[in-house]
């Protein structure tokens, strides 16, 4: 019965729905981490505006996961030959290599964007009290996006050798 439902849908949907999975879960988790981090932004903005561009760039931080499963989406559609207009029709193995080749990348972005939100909104709320060490949360924040980069350079890995 599941070998059944793999062959309706085929490979081909399962790459795609794989690429989805990257990009949607990624933009989710960034969505709500930049989220967090313009709440917090918006309560020090009302007391003292002129630290609107250090919350700003503290809230594009957790932004980045977003892209990075664009990089994906993108990747993943390349692999497929989308691009080049010669696409084929991909085996149910070759689409669900595709799709767990997806996986480190739509798990990992979206976690690690809503964490990273989480340390960007502390971040904003310690710039109201030392304005000074503001970049000290920026140097916090990168430390979560490591992990959304090493979520990205294992999806791209497993694409490489998907197909």
């Amino acid at each position: 019965m599941l070998a059944e439902f793999f062959e309706l849908f085929g490979g081909t949907a399962l790459a795609f729905l794989g690429a989805a999975l990257a990009v949607g879960l990624c933009c989710v988790g960034s969505a709500r981490g930049t989220g967090l981090a313009g709440e917090a932004a918006t309560g020090l903005l009302s007391e003292a505006p002129e630290h609107f561009s250090k919350c700003l760039i503290l809230q594009v931080i957790p932004g980045t996961q977003g892209l990075y499963g664009l990089v994906i989406w993108f990747f993943v559609l390349f692999v497929m030959g989308v691009f080049g207009g010669g696409m084929e029709q991909l085996t149910v193995t070759q689409g669900f290599t595709v799709l767990v080749s997806c996986l480190p990348m739509a798990i990992g972005g979206y976690r690690s964007a809503i964490y990273q939100g989480r340390v960007a909104a502390s971040s904003i709320k310690m710039a109201a009290k030392q304005p000074n060490d503001w970049s000290k949360g920026i140097i916090l924040c990168v430390v979560v996006e490591f992990y959304a980069i090493l979520s990205l350079l294992a999806s791209i890995l497993l694409l490489m050798n998907a197909l």
